[in-house]
C-alpha cells in the first residue's frame, strides 16, 4: 500500500482532501491485486481441463449419439468393474437404496460403462436398476469422421 504526503506539489496541482492542509492521503495500490488476480487466472486456465471428470470411463462410440442437457445422477462401471454413484463409489445391491436416499423422485439415471466391461456385470447393474423402477440411459461417444 502506497502513501503519500500532503507536502509541497512542487507546483502542480494534485489531489488534496478537502479542508486539509497537508494531511497524509492514502491510496490504494491496485497493481499488487491484478497481478494476483492474474496470476490466479493463468492457474484456472492451465489447470481447467484436469478437473473435466473425476473418473475415466472409455464409454462404446456409435454412429448415432443423443445429446441432452437432463441433469441425471451418473452410475458409472469402470474398467476394474468398481461401481460409482456420482464419483462415490458403491455396492450393487445399494444402487436403489441410494437412489432414493440421495435423489429422491428421480425416474432416469445415466449410465456409463466402459468398453471393456463383460455384459454379465452390465446386465446385473441394469437388473437393479429395474427393480428400483429406474429406467436407463447409457452414455456413448459420437465416432469421429472417417470411423
Amino acid at each position: 500500500m502506497a502513501f503519500s504526503a500532503g507536502g509541497s506539489t512542487g507546483g502542480f496541482r494534485g489531489r488534496r482532501r478537502i479542508g486539509g492542509n497537508g494531511g497524509a492521503m492514502s491510496e490504494i495500490n491496485v497493481v499488487p491485486l491484478v497481478d494476483v488476480v492474474l496470476v490466479l487466472l493463468i492457474i484456472f486456465m492451465l489447470t481447467a481441463h484436469v478437473m473435466d471428470y473425476g473418473l475415466k470411463v472409455d464409454v462404446p462410440k456409435t454412429r448415432i449419439t443423443e445429446q441432452t442437457s437432463d441433469i441425471l445422477p451418473v452410475i458409472t462401471i469402470e474398467a476394474d468393474q468398481t461401481l460409482h454413484l456420482n464419483k462415490e463409489k458403491i455396492n450393487i445391491h445399494d444402487i436403489a437404496a441410494q437412489l432414493d436416499r440421495r435423489f429422491k423422485g428421480k425416474k432416469d439415471v445415466y449410465v456409463a460403462v466402459d468398453k471393456t466391461i463383460r455384459w454379465d456385470v452390465l446386465a446385473q447393474v441394469l437388473a437393479e436398476l429395474k427393480l428400483a423402477q429406474v429406467s436407463p440411459k447409457m452414455v456413448m461417444k459420437p465416432l469421429e469422421k472417417g470411423q
